[in-house]
């Protein structure tokens, strides 16, 4: 069976979502909704799919097997309320809110409904990050001691967006704790220090531009998370799972495989790719297959409602400790 899907919000990663169902065999754009109607329906002329500026117009339209919402944040838990309360299956961009009394309120209606409910952690279907942790599962480096992950965006955000986003905590760093969880979903210790060395919009809004965050889990292992709004190299994005047994780790991404050696230098290489759609580009496609599954009946990786209120109970931990400067406790059956 093919499934209709309802589009909500055509921004940049509301595109990315729109051209990947339209070039899946198990997907098909049937409605696309945002109240800026004219990016609906500039969508709609590439990807195909029905156009309104309603979302409601879009979930009652009987039209729709599945809903994707790109939204933006405020918008999220609404949307996935009344998408369970139609029967429609979700898939949500992170995070479901910024606020957890808000993620709380729903949770109970999330778990009784038996709809399925995914959030887009895309991270968890790159290629490289889901084979470590499959070797890692498997014991290839014996038992998880020591994870790093580094996490660096090519430049900061404009001062408008840092406004909203709810911090870095919320809006980068939970991409990461989501990856963390991931490897060790028992943690329960956070422990943050963030600070503004170069971005004014950072220092203008009380947020960080750079942060460092250790997480212990209740395995005595322990995570650490790197992460800067900017780096002058690229996309930073890799990995370190160390264990008892050896290491495994992802290194960056190039945008060519070919080094050049002179006299000058040897293997000099070329850049890592410089934005986030280029290097999780097959991850998006994973992460809708992975979706349709879920909403098929059929085992799937998905991340579920509970990991998404997880990642941001890690990121209010976070939060904390960098502001006041002490250890967080959290419980993982939370």
């Amino acid at each position: 069976m093919t499934l209709r899907f309802g589009l909500i919000g055509t921004g940049r990663i509301g595109q990315v979502h729109a051209a990947n169902i339209a070039r899946s065999d198990e997907a098909t754009l049937a409605w696309v909704a945002d109240p800026f109607v004219d990016g609906a329906r500039q969508v709609a002329d590439r990807f195909g799919g029905t156009v309104t500026a309603d979302p409601e117009e879009l979930l009652g339209s009987g039209g729709i097997d599945a809903v994707l919402v790109a939204s933006p944040t405020p918008t999220h838990v609404d949307l996935i309320s009344r998408s369970i309360e139609l029967g429609l299956p979700v898939l949500c961009e992170k995070p479901i809110d910024l606020d957890i009394a808000r993620v709380d309120a729903l949770r109970d209606a999330v778990r009784s409904s038996g709809v399925p409910v995914a959030l887009g952690f895309n991270r968890r279907f790159d290629p490289g990050f889901a084979g470590v942790r499959a070797r890692v599962a498997a014991g290839q480096i014996g038992p998880l001691e020591q994870l790093t992950i580094i996490s660096r965006d090519p430049a900061a955000p404009p001062a408008a967006y840092i406004a909203v986003s709810g911090g870095i905590f919320r809006d980068m760093t939970i991409h990461d704790f989501d990856m963390a969880r991931f490897f060790l979903p028992d943690i329960v210790e956070v422990s943050a220090t963030g600070t503004a060395v170069f971005d004014d919009g950072a220092r203008e809004h009380g947020d960080f531009d750079s942060a460092v965050v250790t997480l212990r889990a209740e395995s005595g292992a322990i995570a650490t998370i790197i992460n800067s709004r900017h780096s002058a190299v690229g996309y930073d994005q890799r990995l370190e799972a160390f264990g008892s047994a050896g290491m495994l780790s992802v290194a960056n991404a190039p945008t060519s495989l070919v080094s050049l050696s002179t006299a000058e230098a040897v293997e000099a290489k070329p850049p890592y790719q410089d934005f986030f759609l280029e290097r999780y580009a097959q991850a998006y496609v994973d992460e809708l297959h992975e979706f349709v599954k879920l909403v098929r009946g059929e085992p799937s990786r998905s991340p579920s409602f509970e990991d998404g209120r997880a990642a941001l109970v890690l990121a209010d931990a976070a939060q904390r400790s960098a502001s006041e400067r002490r250890t967080v406790r959290v419980s993982p059956a939370d």
